[in-house]
Formats: structure tokens, C-alpha cells, sequence
């Protein structure tokens, strides 16, 4: 079992702990956060429950979603949190999440943490490809994927039944020797 902990300029990425249950609630219970998310906004007791089954999750677990927090270093914040996923039948690959508070958006925190956890899967865990779901409403992520470097691979129409109505997808990826080239 492995213990997360990623380190950038202004943000460790680490497993989620209790203490951050206040500042996890209030973005996770805001309808515009999750609005493009595969999730309803959570009350309070749903946002403990989430953090005390991800204190028993780790990275490496084939199939199985690993949330973390995202922390501003400065202050100890909680201001989001990410996850990642490797694939059921093949841990060379990965899928990736992200949230960032509605109080630190716009403000390169999303960057930040993409480009700390493409660092860790492709050039210290040696994935060989991440791919990212997005809602195709949601055009703040797809520029953000965009921008890191990610290309189309394909775009789901209604494919998934969320918030009372059905969603259409992108999927964006890279491969390691994508990452590599860019750097």
C-alpha cells in the first residue's frame, strides 16, 4: 500500500484526512461545483463518510477510484481534491479527476495539481497512458486538458444519466511519450 503525497510549487496533494471535512463539504455541497461532476452535492454526513472510506483506499488498487486532497501549503487548506484510477485489467493505465473549490478557481491551482500527478503516474510510476473524462458542457476543463498537452479521443453523446438528465462526454488523453516530448 502506498501513501500519496505529491508536492508542487504551492499545493501537496495528499490523502484526505477528517480535519478536512469543513472546507471538502462546503465545495462538495455547492451546486455549481458539481454540476459537471458524476456526483449530487453531498450533506455533511455524506462528505464524512466519503473521507473515512478513502482513509482505507491507496494507490495501486486496480479498478478502484483513490481520492485526494488538494492542500494550499501556505494556509493547510483543504481547497479540492483529485483522484485517480487504474485500469481493472491493466495498472499501465489510468484515469484522472479533479474538483477544485468554487473559493481558489481560476487561479492555476487546476494546472498545477494536473501537471504534479502526470509527473508522478508517467515519470515516477511509469503509466503508459491518463485519460480524463469531461462534461462537453464544460469548457473550463476541456481548455484545461487542452492546454496540458491532452488530445481528443472521443466524444460519448448522452451517455451518462446524472443530475436528473442525461450528459454527453469527451475522453481526453496522453501517452507517456506524449508527456515526454512536451516536457
Amino acid at each position: 500500500m502506498e501513501f500519496l503525497n505529491i508536492v508542487t510549487p504551492r499545493l501537496n496533494i495528499r490523502h484526505l484526512k477528517l480535519k478536512d471535512l469543513t472546507d471538502f463539504h462546503i465545495y462538495r455541497s455547492n451546486p455549481e461545483v458539481v454540476k459537471y461532476q458524476g456526483f449530487d452535492v453531498f450533506t455533511l454526513e455524506q462528505a464524512k463518510h466519503f473521507i473515512q472510506d478513502n482513509t482505507a483506499k491507496h494507490f495501486g488498487n486496480a479498478g478502484e477510484w483513490v481520492q485526494y486532497g488538494i492542500e494550499y501549503i501556505e494556509t493547510s487548506q483543504l481547497i479540492g481534491d483529485c483522484a485517480i484510477k487504474l485500469d481493472q485489467n491493466d495498472t499501465r493505465i489510468a484515469e484522472i479527476g479533479i474538483t477544485i473549490s468554487h473559493l481558489n478557481q481560476k487561479k492555476g491551482y487546476a494546472k498545477e495539481v494536473l501537471i504534479g500527478i502526470l509527473r508522478f503516474l508517467f515519470e515516477t510510476k511509469k503509466i503508459h497512458r491518463v485519460f480524463a473524462r469531461v462534461d462537453t458542457e464544460n469548457t473550463a476543463s476541456v481548455n484545461l486538458l487542452k492546454s496540458i498537452g491532452f488530445r481528443l479521443e472521443g466524444h460519448f453523446i448522452e451517455n451518462i444519466f446524472f443530475n436528473g438528465k442525461w450528459g454527453s462526454e469527451f475522453q481526453y488523453a496522453m501517452l507517456r511519450r506524449e508527456w515526454n516530448s512536451r516536457a
